[in-house]
């Protein structure tokens, strides 16, 4: 009980000093111009790409999630990517000018950003975030998840003295320890914290929604992916399979079932099987859902980000060498069918409707049931029939005929590139958007008049006729006490 106490103790302790010291550093930083905020970011991003296999191989080791060879790309895409989209963007001084208006804008940093990472995504997230936090001219700090700890303190060193050795202050960039909630809870609620950027589990974005302070929260994403008649049905089979395979399922994007149109779900199904896709046969699809799920409906974190060969095993079945996901069918959408819910690893859902209609009800329930707000997939070679099923579908990101794992964080698709994927007020978030270094920066307005206020807000001018009388008699009654006659007298 004791050395708990002191654990708690020491990490409150931490967090405390690091709030404060990052926050000195930032008022430092916010005086940087253009060039050096941007050699500073320069510099953590490429020393984040070299670092991107050994800090994957890590992640893997400490988490026991995913594709090592996945979170390479992801590590990547993080440090290369982000930055390429994001470099040119104004984020210091003037950033907008309207001269008809006569309106100027001004950026302004949030200030200390507190950023929460999961451990599903641990060392690409802590690059992104890092990356749009410096940019925007503020100063971050990480609780990483305690299952991530020492991957993500790794990741964070190694930027953080990047950006010192490029002109940084010390203290920009650090990371708690990641050994005690309280040490967290402590970080989010410091009053020297100005906005929080939660990416991960529900108990964590609603602890970070529960501070008071501003905050970025993300929702799960219980993705479905509706596959149309006029579908390139072997491109559409190779992209669910694909995505789905991706680090195991890990990004909280990707597909979580499959919604066929009737008169090609046969074809569909062969050509996901071509890909790697196995059907669970009934005599199994119980055992599974109990590997997967608590009995309550929470992810067993055991189940997260394996492969089909580690969980088939576990199961007792056999399953081809080749196999890279299993499918098993819905049988329906609710808390009463397991496989309905997200799944962060890779299992996937299959379903069938009959027409284009039933397909959109369909993904808009498996939505409402756990993925408000946050993605979509779409394959159909119908533009207008998407265009209408976008419309209707309560996802804030709609993938049309790509992977949605890759495609939703913008690296197959134009999404601003992002590792942290807002679901706006239906998910329980403040934004729908893709974040990036625009949500953590204010905008400051100055404006000019160019139109003289009217009439009725101003007072009336009084017409001048020379003195009134109640004056001129007062003041003739006071030179007549005085021996005067007048004012100049």
């Amino acid at each position: 009980m004791t050395s708990d106490l002191d654990k708690d103790l020491k990490a409150i302790q931490q967090a405390r000093r690091l709030a404060e010291r990052c926050r000195e550093a930032q008022r430092e930083f916010a005086k940087a111009s253009s060039a050096t905020v941007n050699a500073v970011c320069e510099a953590a991003s490429q020393a984040a790409f070299k670092g991107a296999r050994r800090l994957a191989q890590m992640a893997h080791e400490e988490t026991g999630y995913g594709n090592p060879e996945h979170k390479v790309l992801k590590n990547e895409f993080a440090a290369r990517n982000v930055w390429e989209s994001i470099r040119g963007v104004p984020t210091v001084g003037i950033i907008e000018r309207d001269e008809a208006n006569k309106v100027i804008v001004m950026a302004e940093p949030m200030g200390v950003v507190a950023a929460l990472t999961p451990s599903t995504n641990p060392t690409s997230t802590a690059i992104f975030k890092s990356l749009i936090a410096l940019k925007g001219g503020n100063g971050i700090i990480f609780s990483p998840h305690p299952s991530a700890a020492k991957c993500t303190a790794e990741t964070v060193d190694i930027i953080a003295r990047a950006a010192e050795a490029a002109g940084a202050p010390a203290g920009l960039v650090s990371c708690l320890d990641g050994s005690s909630y309280a040490g967290t809870q402590e970080l989010l609620r410091h009053y020297a914290v100005n906005v929080i950027l939660a990416t991960g589990g529900g108990p964590m974005v609603r602890a970070a929604h529960s501070t008071g302070k501003p905050a970025y929260g993300v929702g799960p994403g219980n993705v479905p992916a509706w596959v149309d008649r006029s579908a390139d049905i072997a491109k559409a089979a190779r992209d669910l399979v694909n995505s789905k395979s991706f680090d195991c399922s890990l990004i909280c994007a990707t597909e979580q079932a499959v919604i066929a149109d009737e008169p090609i779900a046969a074809e569909l199904r062969s050509r996901m099987e071509d890909q790697g896709a196995y059907w669970v046969p009934e005599a199994y699809r119980k055992k599974l859902a109990a590997v997967l799920f608590h009995p309550d409906g929470s992810i067993n974190p055991r189940s997260v980000g394996q492969t089909a060969a580690a969980l088939a095993n576990v199961v007792s079945m056999e399953i081809p060498a080749s196999t890279r996901v299993l499918v098993v069918p819905l049988g329906g959408i609710g808390k009463d069918y397991p496989f309905s819910r997200e799944k962060l690893t890779s299992v996937l859902g299959f379903a069938t409707a009959r027409d284009a209609q039933a397909g959109l009800e369909l993904c808009v329930q498996i939505l409402r049931f756990g993925g408000d707000g946050h993605s979509a997939v779409i394959h159909s070679l119908n533009v207008a029939q998407t265009e209408h099923m976008a419309a209707q579908l309560p996802a804030f990101r709609v993938i049309v005929n790509s992977m949605s794992s890759l495609g939703s964080i913008g690296y197959t698709c134009r999404f601003p590139p992002s590792l942290t994927l807002g679901t706006g007020g239906m998910g329980g978030a403040i934004v729908g958007d893709n974040i990036t270094v625009t949500h953590l920066i204010n905008r400051k307005c100055v404006a000019w008049e160019v139109a003289s206020p009217p009439a009725s807000v101003q007072l009336p001018e009084a017409t001048v006729t020379g003195r009134e009388p109640g004056i001129d008699e007062i003041v003739a009654q006071v030179l007549a006490r005085l021996g005067r006659t007048s004012v100049a007298a």
